[in-house]
């Protein structure tokens, strides 16, 4: 008999189920309730009902655990001083989408060498998210393998569905069933009306195939997801986040009955791919709150304890400096958020 099942895969073997993960590593009562707090903080903005703004903060990928534990000290100690008018949440990225092949995150390759030990960053990612939640640390992460938020979702305050997966069903699927706001961004050539579509499709009802808490695959139903909005990342055309390109965001929203609420991030596209250039994109929209601009509810920063990126070298490698994306450091960081702080008016 001729072989034509599993041609391509050299070897399997099972993870332990997500009710094993999450018994071995519980959410306490403590990270519970910051956790839905925090949701419910990010639902009044984007509602309105909560003036002050969101800034996403946080290093490209998280690619070193006692960095990003220093990051989050760090974020929350100025989170607390600007609290009056900003609701910072760190960027905790596990996975990273790759155009080709390259390092897919903590989840995937948590000591960055090949080994691809995945149960291992299942455990890693979800003890960090853990210890943030306890301190009091709102988190943002991607979600991109549709497998791994049974193992972490309890954990996110917020969630992005990338500029490659925007136009993905399985995501749109996904994210109507989670339990948290999620923002679609505009695809890669910098397409808006495909991720509005997509927040159109997780706001409804979907029946989709998944696995389930006890390991097995099942089937998801779901109520859809109302918190779901628009990311302005820019793109291979150029940047969006300028008055112009808010203005037709809002548009957009508004005619496919969505409310007129979105994040403008200002890395990728909207930076050119310059970290030095973030504070571009961040002071004009800025500027455009300033000056009455009620849609742009947030702003996200690549950002890291040490400015720049370096290539993945086992051993020789500097704790707080990207692996990814070259990020802005933590001074800069620092600054334009309070910059942020001075110029935005009193929340009534």
């Amino acid at each position: 008999m001729k072989q034509t099942f599993n041609v391509n895969i050299v070897s399997q073997e099972p993870l332990p189920t997500p009710n094993e993960i999450r018994q071995e590593l519980p959410l306490s009562s403590l990270a519970s309730d910051n956790v839905y707090e925090f949701r419910r903080t990010i639902e009044n903005i984007l509602d309105g009902k909560d003036k002050r703004l969101m800034i996403f903060s946080g290093p490209c990928s998280i690619d070193n655990i006692e960095a990003a534990k220093d990051y989050g000290k760090r974020l929350l100690k100025l989170s607390k001083e600007v609290s009056d008018k900003i609701f910072i949440i760190m960027r905790a990225y596990f996975e990273k989408p790759r155009t080709i092949v390259g390092w897919k995150g903590m989840v995937y390759d948590p000591f960055l060498d090949g080994s691809c030990q995945i149960e291992k960053g299942i455990r890693i990612s979800r003890k960090l998210l853990i210890e943030l939640a306890e301190a009091g640390v709102p988190v943002a992460t991607e979600m991109l393998e549709p497998v791994i938020p049974q193992y972490i979702a309890d954990l996110v305050s917020w969630a992005a569905i990338g500029a490659r997966t925007t136009g993905s069903q399985t995501h749109r699927q996904l994210a109507s069933g989670l339990s948290m706001p999620t923002g679609f961004k505009n695809t890669t050539d910098g397409d808006i009306r495909i991720a509005v579509e997509a927040i159109s499709s997780a706001g409804s009802q979907h029946a989709f195939l998944g696995v389930i808490d006890d390991g097995r695959t099942g089937i998801f139903r779901t109520r859809g997801n109302k918190y779901c909005h628009l990311v302005l990342r820019g793109g291979s055309n150029g940047t969006n986040f300028g008055s112009e390109y808010v203005a037709f965001s809002k548009e957009i929203l508004r005619k496919a009955g969505l409310a007129p609420a979105m994040i403008v991030d200002c890395s990728h596209g909207n930076s050119n791919k310059e970290c030095g250039r973030q504070s571009i994109a961040f002071r004009d929209a800025l500027d455009q709150i300033s000056h009455g601009e009620t849609a742009i509810r947030g702003l996200m920063l690549e950002s890291y304890i040490i400015a720049g990126r370096q290539d993945i070298n086992i051993g020789k490698m500097t704790p707080g400096l990207s692996v990814m994306d070259a990020c802005i450091g933590w001074e800069e960081t620092e600054s334009i958020i309070r910059e942020a702080h001075s110029k935005l008016s009193p929340c009534k």
